[in-house]
């Protein structure tokens, strides 16, 4: 599967919103993968994403592997670091954290993930990370060693949205971390969805369909749904 990145333009062409989950490795229990796949399978995900900020397990291959003989959804890896990156997904968000100035975030991951991703056949779709401030200091923040940025200054996300897609970014990810408190202001959604031309993903702190509908309606082309779920696979049955 190489075409990825052109469905989710199509999507966004046609105001097809699309809706992502996101599976921590460290926090799935394989012996109950076929529940959670056929759960996935039974919701309205159009894609499903792998990865951590801290990801201690080295299971990613055998949890890609047992979900994909039930689910056939697109497997996209969502990496904290080069150690997440599995050769059985389909794409991997190759992101850059625009947020922050630490140069390992900004570039030393990325040329350390080179030689793995190229013994591989994902599709790579390059992803302007930013994390947003949620009152809440998330894994991000603590192990990228860097701040989010100010939740009420739309301008300068919005700018720092520009600069990702004018550095060449497929994609503007706007997180507000795992867990978070706050989600993603639907203000700074729409100004940013507004003023960049390419796809917009949305995640953090959305807990509830309404939520998600709220953040589709705002300007976001993909939302995350992660912990959400993981506390509750009847979720979408609410």
């Amino acid at each position: 599967m190489t075409n990825i990145y052109n469905q989710i333009l199509q999507s966004k062409e046609s105001n097809q919103k699309l809706l992502a989950i996101l599976l921590d490795p460290d926090k799935v229990d394989l012996e109950n993968i076929n529940i959670l796949s056929q759960k996935i399978n039974l919701s309205p995900a159009t894609h499903i994403f792998i990865g951590g900020s801290q990801v201690n397990s080295n299971v990613i291959d055998e949890l890609i592997i047992k979900i994909k003989e039930i689910c056939h959804l697109p497997i996209v890896l969502f990496p904290g670091n080069s150690s997440q990156i599995s050769k059985e997904a389909d794409a991997i968000l190759f992101l850059t954290l625009l947020s922050g100035r630490n140069p390992d975030y900004l570039i030393e991951h990325q040329v350390n993930a080179v030689p793995i991703i190229k013994k591989t056949n994902l599709e790579i779709i390059s992803t302007g990370y930013i994390l947003i401030e949620s009152e809440t200091e998330t894994a991000v923040q603590l192990v990228s060693n860097t701040k989010p940025l100010d939740r009420n200054n739309l301008d300068y996300v919005l700018q720092t949205s520009q600069a990702g897609e004018m550095l060449g970014n497929k994609l503007i990810y706007l997180e507000a971390g795992s867990g978070a408190k706050l989600a993603v202001p639907l203000k700074m959604i729409t100004l940013v969805s507004q003023n960049i031309n390419i796809p917009v993903i949305v995640g953090g702190g959305i807990r509830s369909l309404s939520e998600i509908e709220k953040a589709h309606n705002a300007g976001a082309d993909i939302v995350v749904i992660g912990t959400a779920f993981e506390n509750n696979l009847n979720f979408f049955n609410n």
